[in-house]
């Protein structure tokens, strides 16, 4: 029977990659996000609604009767100090990345613990691991991901179904480059000099590229990564080394 992949914010960037390696590797690959992708079935799914949630994975579930791996990856950035983070920001941040991969998780759950086997991947960040400047509510929600894995595959580890979170640095994604963007239009910064800034602070003198971060995640929901549960694995060129 061939086996199921679903990857939430799965049609740009990361997500994007991810989708691309489990379908290389046979999957059936569904992605749950409000766009569509190639090369995969698209879910056209609101990741702050937990009902939403709930009903998509539900319905993929009653059309595979299966679920072996869920990347949970959608996610937004938002830049701001504690102090001009306002409440609605704060609930938008949470609603997606950390309401919407609690759902994703809950709604898996039970298809997981009835096949007694099953892989969760949480994209956390390396902000999980330190502290930066101007991402109050951005550096929470990504560590809150990070305790989320741990606390799951410790809850479920009985049943068979591993959790792991991977926490990438500085990634050439849409989401990098939005934030660059809004930085360069509201301090007035050169796009250029930013990015070279960036590409400055890692050890390995570059940022890194969704691809990178995929293989990472395919091979944490691997057989060959079987005895590696509840770990946050850290892909960033070396900047948390320091």
């Amino acid at each position: 029977m061939q086996k199921v992949c679903i990857v939430t914010g799965g049609s740009s960037g990361i997500g994007q990659s991810v989708v691309e390696a489990f379908s290389r590797d046979g999957f059936r690959v569904f992605n749950l996000d409000k766009t569509p992708c190639d090369g995969c079935e698209t879910v056209r799914c609101d990741m702050t609604r937990v009902s939403a949630v709930e009903g998509a994975i539900s319905a993929i579930v009653a059309r595979t009767g299966r679920v072996d791996v869920l990347i949970a990856n959608a996610g937004i950035h938002f830049s701001a100090t504690i102090e001009n983070t306002s409440e609605e920001d704060f609930d938008r941040v949470f609603a997606t990345n950390v309401k919407g991969a609690y759902a994703a998780i809950r709604a898996v759950l039970p298809a997981m613990k009835a096949q007694h086997s099953g892989a969760i991947v949480l994209t956390s960040s390396d902000q999980a691991l330190v502290g930066k400047p101007n991402s109050f509510a951005y550096n929470l929600s990504k560590a809150a991901i990070a305790s989320m894995a741990r606390t799951t595959a410790l809850d479920y580890a009985k049943y068979g179904i591993r959790a792991n979170a991977v926490c990438p640095g500085t990634i050439d994604t849409p989401l990098y480059h939005r934030a660059i963007d809004a930085y360069c239009a509201r301090s007035g910064a050169d796009e250029a000099a930013v990015h070279a800034e960036e590409a400055e602070q890692q050890p390995l003198g570059r940022i890194g590229r969704p691809e990178e971060v995929a293989e990472l995640i395919h091979f944490l929901a691997s057989d060959k990564a079987s005895f590696i549960t509840g770990s946050l694995q850290v892909i960033d060129g070396g900047y948390t080394a320091r």
